[in-house]
């Protein structure tokens, strides 16, 4: 008979010796020893695996393991379980003591939480990379123990201890629950096995996507020969092989920082990313996703589509953040919720260990709460920047494939915008993304330890909170509606520099430059019109939410004096520290708000973009190769760039092209050429008919597309090297002799758009590239136009009838003499085919063709006429210039110095610049006083001061005034209690609102200057400043350093200032209470300093990287939206996609290893505050009763609940704040760049009429792009008569463009001066000098407006004046005929133009302009020579009486000049009148006339055997 009695702790005693295995103590602590001998089993099991070396038979397998996933999802659900039971038991027998069996319950509770982490960490990070076939045996073996344990201890509670009463609720749940989860575990132990296809099935499934990595060199650009640098290569990020304990306190991350700490980071230093965070590892995913969501939805792209493929692309990171988040929340409202306790302790002081107790509590909190933050920040951002990545590499794709439509709908600028702006925006929501429902959950928890505490007035918390975020509706709203119009007008900005950029060198040639700086500071105002109201928004956003804890505060104990509720120190206490931890989400909500709103416009954006019209894939229809002998077919064709018109931009083609044919398209300007190729290559929207094509493409655009890079690259183009056939291209396209003078041959590196080469280079670069190419079938749009007689003529004979014999070739041209080689010459006019067949066939049968050859025969005539008075005359023109022989050998002479210069060569681009080391104070000291001077800074910090000092001041006053405890006397009643309360809580929300308006005054302010500063100095900037920065640089600067001026760097640094101010106030109100802290706290502070110096070595650079590394993304981007025509032309798509891949991970590389520094350093920061903070405790419950005063003991430990968080903070404001500054830092370098020569000079101002006469003397020319590069123009010494026309000619290359730049002082002279009319031009303003001289340019540029606003751009002439200028450039016709007339829209870089009828519109500005001197740079090389004739007999008569220098490679535009100079190699070869030169039969130029009239004359029908 076993008999039963209870002790006074009302657990029952049973007398026999053999129920005692029946009581709590054994049964539990068996429990405990089962989990602990288990958890260290899986430590010994787990080191073993780490240590071993893993054999090829046991790699990672991809096949699939059966209730893998079930298991894991058990294991986290019983992990959680068991913590929430721990944190039960803990509080529900804190205040009674602890008997023994609760001590073993506790302890088993804690073990089993533990066990309960480390199985899914293994199954995670072990067992998932390894090949076993089932579950490893000691887990099996586990899961049944533990199913056996808990089935018994189910049986003992409902047999047993129900019987008695003494069975405990939360230890019946805590058995079902195991008993369930138990079974689950046990039966994915039995049945749970590895798929078969992981071994037997196909091998090549399990090969890597790619061969290798991710190629990278040191720059961050992508190895183009295939093949891995090794520290860019092998040395994958150490976070993908880390153990949980490495993890946990990211210590992977130490190898870096050390070789941060000992040198400066290069990119080569940081490793790359893990598969799963590279684009190629998460794009596919959401790719995949998102084609589903919007095929389902059938509305396109949305931005819920959008969302759902974001979410679902991460949902394994975003879960995990969820959890500990909510770790996190639980445990930070552990300090409040004991708070009261710790209070009456220390009042009473009754049971040390009961003491002791409440400090481990505190401290066993802290340490959860600082390893969930950790973790959950660091994924959150792990997330964000897969985002960012998955969107760049979108909007990227979707760029490539835009519509000629859409692309004038959205221009670059904007594109780019979207990608460096929104797309960075929607990542960095990443960190807000669970603020939102985490509020109602903190809330939640608040009031109920306010409930506990302070019972019903819990619920006038409730209203007052309620109300705050109420409050905050309205001003959303209107925050809403301002970022939008912000993005917009930020768009326009960014759209209008973009094109600029693109034409600085046209914008200083004219002297247009500042009234175009005048157009983006109107754009800037209309911007910051917005950006003002969106930051006052802003601002009272941050006050409504500042105040809110402090009015929540108040109404909470105004309710309470209401109610009657008692109030003591303790319960004050407790409510004041949940307040504070209520103070995070309601303080971090209007932030949340402002980036919901801000990336809700963001995404809209996006999706907006990625619905754009698509090139459409059935534009053409491809045959398989060798199908049929037709390589391109256009049956009953209609084409129209914009299907709404009526009128097509293309009527009624029928083209049939057999392969091996030569296709000749000609016609006058505007008349479809360029169009019918574009067609060809699908680029057209198609209304009707077919377009059928057999065999790869390559086009070679008439406007040349160069990239930034190597010569050499930008020939091969992605193909292997082949050195052969590489050679044999550089031959047949005359490239040989170019890459001599250039310093590095083919290794040279271009500029941005070919910025160091000739037009005729580019040209013939582009022209090589599609040799090399080995397509099937060669588009040419007119590329001859751009390079001289010779050249072209070599080019034809060697590519065309060479290299390309054997080829389908449809090459456009306006060289009349290309066409009788042609198998088919195709005669357009008006979007029609007018005339097709065999030169032959077609001479006589139409007027279209007549016109052309006609206007080309009479070109060949005045020649003839030219060479017959040549011959002639002997000397008729002897003293025009004196004896040309002996001024040859002068210039010969001349022509030598140069050469004997010995100067050090470099690349025309270089290496971003990139500050080093430490952020030197100066630019802090810059941003600081660039608004006022500096006088808003004093009463910033004074408002934060008063408000800090009241704010402690109103807590100091609650904790001081409230009775101890309950029943004591108070000092003051209960209305003086909450009136002075309620004073300091008005005086701190005054301090808060008037911080809030000055930060945003000074903000705004600086931002605008520093804007107008850096804007000047870029448009005052040198012309070899553009030719050596890549756009993009400059774009990155404008867009995204602007955007952090503009929105947040002065909320960072102000916040750095109101953490410190914030620390400083715990420090003075625990050091109140117990100066002994400082024994802890010096050193600890002394550590944390030295901890956030040993990581700002390396953070730093890592936040430069990021700078440098993210221009290269836009600068391609841009580049291959300028190009994205040539790109499909030869279907190269995915290889650029995949250079943006690269691109992307290695901006990313820097941005993941800098979030995960900034959490090593706040893990250790949590870590030594949490020391500090336990020190604190241990030492106030030590100390005798009577010494301190229990409520300011209590305060004291309220604020020192905030230690680690303040503490954190300061560091983490400091060191993001020194990653954010950089920004400043890169803005402020383009505030200094080095100025061009004044505008004007008052001192040396010409006369109003100068140049009166326009005589052009060049005395000793030396000339030289920069000094680090070769002289280009070699002591040139000539003079330009005035009112005589000059004409410059030489091969491409010869200096000739660079002489032009040197006269518009572009480039200043070395040695030597050039004079007009007498007067130095060096010695006159720049203004001065560009705004009297007039240029129409070898490439014609039009910008976005009409017809009038790019003829006459700074508005100085009548409507009459522009219809005559249009009508004198033969483009009154064609701009009459548009709807608009002189308001007919121009898109972007006049796309909707040709490129002849943009050069027209150039000698439009110099008609209108009418300038003593005029330079024609090619300026008839883009027009059909019937056209060419009339520009010429134009020029003659509007410019008779001026001095014209013409560079042109067609002879007959320089044959009725009155003057010839000939250049090579920047040398004077011949300079006489051309009748003379024309006598000499062995000159330079004679033989280039012969050539040209042999090659005009033939019929090109021999030259098939040459």
């Amino acid at each position: 008979m076993v008999s039963l009695g209870f002790s006074n702790h009302g657990e029952f005693l049973i007398s026999s010796d053999y129920t005692y295995l029946l009581r709590a103590v054994f049964l539990r602590g068996l429990s405990l020893v089962c989990h602990l001998v288990f958890f260290l089993v899986i430590c010994i099991v787990w080191s073993i695996k780490r240590c071993s070396v893993q054999s090829p038979k046991e790699s990672p397998s991809k096949s699939r393991f059966f209730h893998y996933r079930l298991t894991l999802l058990a294991s986290l659900c019983l992990a959680l379980f068991h913590f929430v039971l721990c944190l039960f038991n803990y509080f529900w027998f804190v205040h009674d003591g602890w008997p023994d069996d609760m001590l073993a319950t506790q302890l088993d509770l804690v073990f089993r939480t533990i066990v309960s982490i480390a199985i899914p960490a293994y199954l995670h990070f072990v067992f998932s990379r390894s090949a076993e076939r089932r579950f490893p045996l000691f887990l099996r073996i586990w899961w049944g123990l533990y199913l056996f344990i808990s089935c018994c201890f189910l049986v003992v509670d409902l047999v047993y201890y129900r019987k008695h009463g003494d069975l405990k609720t939360h230890l019946l749940v805590l058995d079902v629950g195991s008993v369930l989860v138990g079974s689950v575990l046990s039966y994915a132990g039995l049945f749970g096995k590895r798929s078969s296809g992981g071994e037997n099935g196909d091998p090549l499934l399990q090969e890597p996507l790619l061969n290798g990595c991710t190629n990278s060199t040191t720059n961050g650009d992508v190895a183009t020969d295939g093949s891995c640098n090794k520290r860019g290569c092998d040395n994958v990020t150490p976070y993908a092989n880390a153990n949980p304990f490495s993890i946990a306190t990211f210590s992977w991350i130490g190898s870096l920082l050390s070789v941060g700490y000992k040198k400066t980071l290069d990119l080569e230093d940081v490793p790359q990313l893990a598969s799963e965070d590279s684009v190629l590892g998460v794009f596919p995913v959401f790719k995949t996703k998102l084609e589903s969501y919007s095929n389902n939805s059938g509305g396109g792209i949305r931005s819920q589509e959008l969302v759902k493929a974001l979410v679902f692309s991460t949902w394994k990171e975003i879960l995990w953040t969820a959890l500990f988040a909510v770790v996190y929340t639980v445990a930070s409202y552990v300090g409040p919720y004991l708070i009261d306790a710790f209070v009456h302790y220390l009042i009473d002081r009754d049971d040390y260990v009961y003491g002791y107790a409440l400090v481990s509590a505190f401290v066993v909190a802290k340490i959860f709460e600082c390893l969930s933050q950790r973790y959950w920040f660091f994924k959150l951002q792990q997330v964000g920047i897969r985002v960012r990545a998955i969107l760049v590499t979108m909007i990227y794709k979707k760029g490539l494939k835009l519509s000629g439509q859409s692309r004038q709908g959205s221009t670059s600028g904007e594109i780019i915008n979207i990608m460096s702006v929104d797309a960075d925006r929607i990542g960095l929501f990443s960190w807000y993304m669970h603020d939102l429902w985490m509020v109602p959950i903190q809330v939640t928890l608040a009031l109920l330890i306010l409930y506990k505490n302070l019972g019903l007035a819990s619920l006038t918390t409730l209203a007052a909170t309620i109300l705050v975020m109420l409050a905050n509706i309205p001003l959303g709203k209107m925050q809403q509606k301002y970022q939008e119009k912000l993005m917009e007008s930020k768009d326009m900005r960014m759209k209008a520099t973009s094109e600029i950029l693109r034409n600085m060198r046209i914008l200083k040639l004219q002297g247009w430059e500042m009234k175009f700086l005048s157009k983006i500071v109107e754009l800037r105002k209309n911007e910051t019109n917005w950006l003002r109201r969106f930051l006052y928004t802003s601002a009272m956003i941050s006050f409504v939410f500042w105040g809110s804890p402090t009015f929540i505060s108040v109404v909470t104990f105004g309710s309470c004096m209401l109610m009657g509720i008692p109030l003591d120190s303790g319960k004050i206490l407790s409510a004041l520290a949940t307040f504070r931890v209520l103070q995070e989400p309601i303080y971090n909500l209007p932030d949340t708000i402002q980036m919901v709103i801000q990336t809700k416009v963001s995404l809209d954006r996006i999706s907006s973009f990625l619905r754009l019209e698509e090139l459409q894939p059935d534009n053409i229809e491809r045959l398989p190769k060798g199908s049929t002998d037709v390589a391109v077919e256009i049956s009953d064709g209609n084409f129209s760039w914009d299907p709404s018109l009526t009128n097509p931009t293309l009527k009624d083609l029928n083209v049939h092209v057999l392969h091996g044919m030569r296709v000749a398209v000609c016609g006058t300007v505007g008349s479809g050429k360029s169009s019918l190729l574009s067609c060809i290559l699908g680029e057209i929207p198609k209304t009707s008919g077919t377009v059928k094509m057999c065999g790869t493409t390559a086009y070679v655009a008439q406007s040349p597309w160069i990239q930034s890079g190597k010569i050499e690259d930008n020939i091969l183009f992605g193909e292997e090297m082949d050195r052969f056939k590489y050679d044999g291209v550089l031959e047949a396209c005359s490239l040989k002799k170019d890459l001599e003078i250039l310093p590095f041959g083919d290794q040279t590196v271009i500029g941005e758009r070919g910025i160091n080469l000739s037009g005729g280079q580019k040209q013939r670069i582009q022209i090589a590239r599609a040799l090399y190419y080995g397509a099937d079938i060669y588009l040419f749009d007119d590329p001859f136009s751009a390079v001289d007689a010779h050249t072209g003529t070599h080019l034809f004979k060697e590519c065309l009838l060479g290299l390309l014999a054997s080829k389908t070739v449809i090459y456009v041209t306006h060289q009349v003499e290309f066409l009788p080689s042609a198998d088919l010459i195709l005669v357009m006019k008006d979007g029609r085919i007018t005339q097709a067949g065999k030169y032959e066939d077609i001479l006589n049968s139409g007027t279209d063709f007549m016109e052309l050859v006609g206007a080309h025969k009479e070109a060949l005539l005045a020649l003839d006429a030219m060479d017959l008075t040549a011959r002639t005359s002997t000397n008729g023109v002897e003293d025009v210039e004196g004896n040309s022989v002996k001024k040859e050998e002068k210039n010969t002479e001349q022509n030598g110095k140069p050469d004997e210069i010995v100067v050090p060569k470099g690349q025309l681009v270089q290496e971003e610049e990139r500050e080093k080391g430490k952020v030197s104070f100066s630019v802090y000291w810059k941003y600081i006083t660039t608004a006022y001077k500096g006088i808003l800074v004093p009463f910033i910090l004074l408002a934060q001061i008063i408000f800090q000092v009241l704010q402690i001041g109103s807590n100091y006053w609650m904790a001081w005034a409230a009775p101890v405890s309950k029943g004591a006397t108070p000092p003051v009643s209960g209305f003086v209690l909450i009136l002075v309360y309620v004073i300091l809580a008005i005086g701190s929300s005054l301090g808060i609102l008037v911080r809030a308006l000055l930060i945003t005054i000074a903000g705004y302010k600086t931002a605008t200057i520093l804007f107008n500063k850096m804007h000047m100095c870029i448009f005052r900037a040198p012309m070899s400043f553009f030719d050596a920065t890549p756009s993009g640089r400059i774009l990155n600067r404008a867009s995204t350093d602007q955007s952090e001026l503009d929105t947040s760097f002065h909320f960072q640094i102000a916040s750095l200032a109101f953490s410190i101010i914030q620390l400083v106030g715990i420090i003075a109100v625990m050091s109140q209470v117990a100066w002994q802290v400082f024994i802890i706290f010096i050193p600890v502070i002394a550590t944390c300093i030295w901890y956030q110096q040993y990581y700002i070595e390396t953070a730093r650079e890592l936040a430069r990287l990021m700078g440098v590394c993210k221009a290269p993304i836009i600068q391609h981007f841009a580049e291959s939206l300028s190009g994205s025509m040539t790109i499909r032309g030869f279907d190269q798509e995915s290889r650029f996609v995949t250079k943006n891949f690269q691109l992307n991970d290695a901006y990313s590389r820097p941005k993941f290893h800098n979030a995960a520094a900034m959490e090593w350093l706040c893990f250790r920061l949590d870590v030594l505050s949490s020391i500090t903070f336990t020190f604190s405790l241990v030492f106030l419950i030590c100390v005798p009763k009577g010494i301190i005063d229990p409520a300011i003991a209590g305060l004291a430990v309220t604020y020192g609940l905030n230690l680690n968080m303040l503490q954190a903070w300061v560091i983490w404001n400091f060191c993001n704040l020194e990653n954010k500054v950089i920004s400043v830092e890169r803005i402020l370098q383009y505030t200094c760049i080095p100025s061009e020569p004044p505008l004007s000079l008052e001192a040396n101002k010409p006369d109003d009429n100068w140049p009166s006469h326009g005589e052009v003397d060049i005395r000793d020319l030396q000339v030289r792009y920069a000094p680090h590069m070769p002289f280009v123009l070699r002591g040139l010494t000539c003079t330009f008569p005035g009112g005589m026309k000059t004409g410059i000619v030489g091969r491409t290359g010869s200096g000739k463009s660079t002489l032009i730049q040197t006269l518009f002082r572009l480039i200043d002279p070395t040695v030597g001066h050039i004079l007009i009319d007498g007067i130095d031009i060096s010695t006159i303003g720049l203004h001065d000098l560009r705004s009297r001289l007039s240029i129409i340019p070898q490439d014609p540029t039009m910008f976005e407006g009409t017809v009038r606003s790019n003829l006459d751009p700074l508005e100085e002439h009548s409507d009459e004046q522009v219809w005559e200028a249009i009508d004198r450039c033969q483009l009154g016709d064609e701009v009459r005929r548009k709807e608009g007339k002189l308001d007919s829209s121009v898109s972007e870089n006049g796309e909707n133009w040709s490129v002849g009828q943009r050069q027209l519109v150039c000698l439009g500005r110099a008609i209108l302009k009418k300038s003593k001197v005029l330079v024609l740079d090619e300026a008839t090389a883009s027009v059909d020579t019937a056209t060419d004739g009339l520009i010429q007999k134009t020029l003659r008569q509007q410019f008779s009486d001026s001095t014209v220098i013409t560079i042109a490679h067609r002879i007959t535009s320089v044959l009725d000049s009155d003057m010839v100079l000939l250049l090579e190699n920047g040398k004077i070869l011949e300079h006489d009148t051309p009748s003379r030169l024309l006598e000499n039969k062995s000159s330079a130029f004679a033989k280039l006339v012969a050539e040209y009239t042999v090659r005009s004359s033939s019929s090109f029908s021999n030259l098939n055997n040459l």
